[in-house]
């Protein structure tokens, strides 16, 4: 997958830029606050329909403005539009026709996405690892995201039920708790395969290159943990409903479901360094590669930071490889970009970043 180009107006900090990319590599150097971080995010916007930060879509309208707008075009001949004025939804048009559904959006342009930010899925709490994990799995299987809307509605509506009866101390409606909880536990269970699945086969791409990155110098590993592996979804939703009931919510399913990151055996959030936490994170997002249908987007947003040379120069070595297409790295040391683009003989274009300019 290769963007071609971008039209972005009245963006975050960017009023206004038409960019033309290379094939490889782009690359965008300048001090922290001045736009290059915006423009990443604004192509994470035309991949998965919000910006990687929130998603309350009106924060990414220019202060003082009234609306914003971003266009890409794409080698595929397709063209994605999106825009929003304030008070109004957003629009978003594949080829000048809106979709009926945006998760019908979700994969057409698989993008990876490596910030500073990331290093929330280990330090945060479990959701922020299941997010990793629906965000990967939804770029390559259509019904997946179908199946955890589905899910979360039918929790939605189990826990009005639950606080309900907790908070007003009267008898839950049965009828209506056993529908909604075996609607949890059939799409639940599409869910939990699915990233059992994806796990399995993750394991070893992400073992392989979090050696490469490292030098071999430390063993990590990863483990999937569900209410799945402890019976039928169903009779474990349903063995602790008083306890869920004095609670007011739902104790088990797969929206408490846990990826544990370790190193050496032991917990990465208590045990690891800033630059093999770095590290970790930046093998989790390079090893998704192996798992989208087309090359994705990847986007490095200061990355190399917290990092020794001898990392800095193996990440470099292996995004340069054929394995990766084309890539878009922010950085504030030029210093950085100067060895990325001293590695090899390929394409690039490097823009100076100021006040959301782009020269």
């Amino acid at each position: 997958m290769i963007l071609n180009s971008i039209s972005i107006l009245n963006y975050r900090n960017i009023e206004a830029a038409e960019l033309v990319f290379s094939d490889k590599f782009n690359c965008f150097i300048g001090n922290n606050g001045e736009g290059k971080t915006n423009l990443l995010d604004a192509l994470y916007f035309l991949s998965f329909c919000h910006s990687m930060f929130t998603n309350v879509d009106s924060q990414m309208i220019m202060h003082e403005k009234d609306f914003f707008m971003l266009n890409g075009k794409y080698d595929t001949g397709d063209e994605i539009a999106v825009g929003m004025k304030r008070g109004h939804k957003k629009t978003f048009k594949r080829n000048g026709k809106a979709y009926r559904k945006l998760s019908e959006h979700i994969g057409l342009i698989p993008l990876i996405c490596v910030s500073p930010d990331d290093v929330s899925i280990i330090s945060g709490g479990s959701e922020e690892r299941r997010r990793f994990l629906d965000i990967v799995i939804s770029q390559y299987d259509n019904a997946y995201i179908e199946y955890l809307n589905r899910y979360n509605k039918a929790l939605q509506q189990r826990n009005a039920l639950l606080k309900q009866a907790a908070e007003e101390e009267i008898p839950c409606d049965m009828s209506l708790m056993e529908l909604w909880e075996e609607e949890m536990a059939s799409n639940g269970e599409e869910i939990y395969n699915r990233r059992k699945d994806f796990v399995e086969r993750f394991i070893p791409v992400f073992n392989n290159i979090y050696k490469e990155i490292s030098g071999e110098h430390e063993e990590v590993s990863l483990c999937y943990q569900s209410h799945c592996q402890r019976g039928p979804l169903l009779e474990v939703i349903q063995r602790d409903r008083h306890r869920d009931i004095a609670v007011g919510y739902s104790l088990h399913g797969i929206h408490k479901d846990e990826l544990e990151m370790l190193i050496g055996g032991f917990p990465m959030k208590r045990e690891a360094s800033q630059g093999q936490t770095k590290t970790y994170v930046i093998s989790l997002k390079l090893a998704q590669f192996d798992f989208l249908k087309e090359s994705p987007l990847l986007l490095l947003d200061d990355v190399f930071d917290k990092l020794d040379s001898h990392r800095v120069e193996n990440i470099i070595r292996m995004v340069s490889g054929k394995n990766f297409g084309q890539i878009f790295i922010t950085d504030t040391n030029r210093e950085h970009l100067d060895k990325i683009l001293s590695k090899g003989h390929f394409d690039y274009k490097l823009f100076n970043v100021e006040g959301g300019h782009f020269v």
